[in-house]
């Protein structure tokens, strides 16, 4: 189960830091507010190919890290 996510200059995300305490978790939010960006960056360190178009404008490097548990 994913507890926490960390993602860095991914699209229109500066940084952000998700905690996520193993009950019922869902993202709303007005369009362009960056649900599908958190997907993303889920999907990339599950393995997805990511795409230098993911990275924040006027950066030059991005990270995502999530910690796992059962």
């Amino acid at each position: 189960m994913l507890r926490n996510l960390h993602i860095e200059n991914i699209a229109v995300i500066s940084c952000a830091d998700i905690v996520f305490d193993g009950r019922f978790c869902v993202m709303t939010g007005q369009t362009g507010a960056g649900k599908s960006v958190i997907v993303d960056s889920i999907m990339l360190v599950c393995g997805a190919k990511g795409d230098r178009e993911l990275v924040r404008s006027g950066q030059s490097t991005a990270c995502v890290t999530a910690h796992f548990a059962e």
